[in-house]
């Protein structure tokens, strides 16, 4: 398999409580902290944030994928991602996803037709298909 792209970024200190995030490349440097709601401190990203950045990003790209195989136009795009992190009676840590897409310029069929395309797709979907429960949410406006 051919490699297109590697991204590259390096994690210090004290991880998710309190560590730097920083790519290879400059482009991104940042704090992490554990989210006020999970008891921490909150005031900076954390890697939920982070995970489902890259996943709605690259999820949209499937989606602007999927609609010009089809030849359909959209008007407008839009992804909300949900990462959640979940937390088991066996004290074992998880995670679950939702993908809120929103599609102008389309009926709503065309809309879930065009989420469940980008989500086969998307490296991303495919990365956590059958790991993780993931719920895709397509809504034509």
């Amino acid at each position: 398999m051919a490699v297109s792209y590697t991204g590259t970024v390096t994690v210090t200190g004290e991880g998710r409580n309190g560590g730097q995030v920083a790519s290879s490349d400059g482009l991104l440097t940042t704090a992490l902290a554990v989210p006020a709601e999970f008891g921490g401190a909150g005031g900076a990203t954390n890697p939920e944030q982070l995970f489902a950045a890259g996943w709605g990003a690259c999820f949209l790209g499937a989606v602007r994928r999927a609609a010009a195989t089809r030849k359909v136009r959209l008007t407008s795009t839009r992804v909300t991602v949900e990462a959640t992190l979940t937390h088991g009676e066996d004290d074992a840590f998880g995670l679950s996803a939702v993908l809120n897409l929103e599609l102008g310029g389309v009926e709503q069929h065309t809309a879930e037709e065009l989420g469940a395309a980008a989500h086969q797709l998307c490296p991303y979907s495919k990365a956590t298909r059958g790991n993780i429960p993931v719920t895709v949410k397509a809504v034509a406006v």
